[in-house]
């Protein structure tokens, strides 16, 4: 109960109310989404991403949440072909449903739950947090590869679903900037300069920190042009796989590698996590399924307050620490 209502409190409510002042502003001054996706595509993620991975540690023990990672990007890619092959989607259809389970809300949704998880009973021990600072790297490294793999592989997937022509979508992904940001924090980590002592570096902060409200604002504007169709069951079908067998997918790998403890649990809770804001952003920005996009986030989203009480249980049980 405690975990539900942090989540309400701590995830849903701010998240909705940045949503709906969208949607009061676009209603009342008609804001440019095109213009607003652009700024969060081309300066607040890449700035968020170089941070990101500049200021993040990665031990040699962090290599297996990172291959997991990699292959429930991979695994759910996999599941989504097969839904799309079984439901007859098209080529657009099929690259929007791809996007929505494939990437995950693990940086202003799963940080804060992580945080709570870790900082509370029963891994709260004489009023130290022993296991926060460990989990915390992990979902760091599930973040860092989602938020790449989005702006790379959701580009592609979204600019595809358009052209049809994978040389078009490929050409389109490499154009934006998140990748080279990748390069540039992993090569300025090899060099012996403290880059946050650089005067830019407050600059990169502002950007990085102005994420997410840009970015659910944005998702407010897309949303009040959007009309709402409860019934289509494609949505509920993308937000029930990206929740309920998304840690399912996660607890497989974690036996296949042997896991156990901390690193299992936050892998399979992350795992659980709601659909990416960014997805119906780009989605919007390469006009592949907008629609659809933005209602399987705002959906996913309000759902995940009641399974990822239950993913947390179960994690937290089945690999106990204890």
């Amino acid at each position: 109960m405690n975990v539900f209502l942090f989540i309400l409190t701590n995830n849903l409510i701010p998240i909705f109310t940045l949503i709906f002042i969208g949607i009061l502003v676009d209603r009342k001054f008609q804001l440019n989404v095109s213009t607003l996706s652009k700024l969060n595509l081309y300066v607040f993620v890449p700035a968020f991403i170089f941070v990101n991975v500049y200021t993040t540690q990665i031990p040699l023990e962090m290599l297996k949440a990172l291959a997991i990672a990699l292959l429930i990007l991979f695994t759910n890619w996999l599941l989504s072909l097969l839904i799309g092959k079984i439901r007859k989607f098209d080529a657009s259809m099929t690259n929007a449903f791809a996007s929505s389970i494939m990437f995950y809300n693990s940086g202003n949704f799963g940080i804060p739950l992580i945080t709570l998880v870790y900082s509370s009973k029963p891994f709260l021990i004489n009023g130290e947090t022993p296991y926060l600072d460990f989990a915390l790297t992990v979902q760091v490294i599930v973040l860092i590869v989602q938020n790449v793999s989005l702006n790379t592989l959701g580009v592609f997937n979204a600019t595809r679903g358009t052209s049809g022509s994978i040389k078009t979508a490929l050409k389109k992904s490499l154009s934006l900037p998140a990748i080279y940001f990748v390069i540039a924090a992993f090569i300025f980590k090899f060099i012996p300069y403290d880059l946050t002592q650089f005067p830019l570096w407050p600059a990169l902060n502002y950007a990085k920190n102005g994420l997410i409200s840009i970015a659910l604002i944005t998702l407010g504007v897309q949303l009040s042009h959007t009309k709402f169709k409860l019934k289509d069951p494609n949505v509920y079908l993308s937000v029930l796989t990206r929740l309920l067998l998304g840690p399912v997918v996660a607890l497989f790998l974690v036996f296949v590698f042997g896991l156990d403890g901390i690193i299992a649990q936050v892998m399979i809770i992350s795992a659980g996590l709601p659909t990416a804001v960014n997805t119906a952003l780009i989605a919007v920005e390469f006009k592949n399924k907008p629609d659809f996009a933005s209602q399987t986030v705002m959906v996913a989203t309000l759902m995940s307050s009641i399974t990822l009480t239950g993913v947390i249980y179960f994690a937290t049980k089945m690999f106990p620490v204890f």
